[in-house]
């Protein structure tokens, strides 16, 4: 999302707008239209300077009426609009200044954080690649392979149980017992599968 930032570690101390390229991109195609790239086009030429955000391919613009020579506390895209689109800006409301703090403390905090919430899901998603298929999704992929037919089954089958050492199901043999040998994750696969094609 397109926004005014301060990020020590990537601009220093400098307060930057970090654009969002696709949208600002759009803008430029709908009310320009001239074919260029927006930033070589317009933005730099208007005296905005461009600075990349590491490797990320991200980035922040810094230049007159949009970060600089401006009042803080009230923060529009209206210079870079104008300078892109080749019309006034008419931005009526004030934008806030998104602070990122990338300390060692709060890179630290921002790891535990991530961890007290992804860990429980990781390993949810490991159990599930181990635990065999529940009763009810044995008994749901019956009714889809009735529903939509052996054939069809057989096909998404094959490409779920692919590099695993699960057998495919052969041809004399129930759904319900192929479907058994899944385990719970890939018998998910199978189902969103089943559910996904016309």
């Amino acid at each position: 999302m397109s926004g005014f930032a301060r990020d020590p570690k990537y601009y220093g101390d400098r307060l930057v707008y970090e654009p969002l390229e696709r949208k600002w991109a759009g803008y430029h195609a709908w009310h320009c239209g001239c074919g260029r790239d927006w930033l070589e086009a317009h933005a730099v030429p208007a005296g905005f300077t461009v600075i990349p955000r590491g490797k990320s391919g991200y980035y922040g613009l810094v230049g007159p009426g949009l970060t600089e020579g401006i009042d803080e506390e009230k923060l529009t895209a209206d210079a870079l609009w104008e300078a892109v689109t080749g019309k006034p800006g008419t931005q009526t409301w004030f934008e806030s200044v998104h602070i990122t703090c990338r300390s060692p403390e709060a890179e630290a905090a921002r790891k535990a954080e991530n961890e007290r919430i992804y860990a429980p899901r990781r390993e949810r998603a490991e159990k599930a690649k181990r635990e065999k298929a529940t009763p009810k999704q044995v008994e749901y992929l019956t009714t889809l392979a009735e529903k939509l037919g052996k054939e069809r089954f057989d096909t998404e089958f094959a490409k779920v149980i692919k590099g695993s050492d699960i057998e495919p199901r052969t041809p004399r043999q129930h759904c319900s017992t192929a479907a058994k040998r899944l385990t719970k994750a890939r018998a998910r696969q199978l189902i969103t599968a089943l559910l996904g094609h016309p």
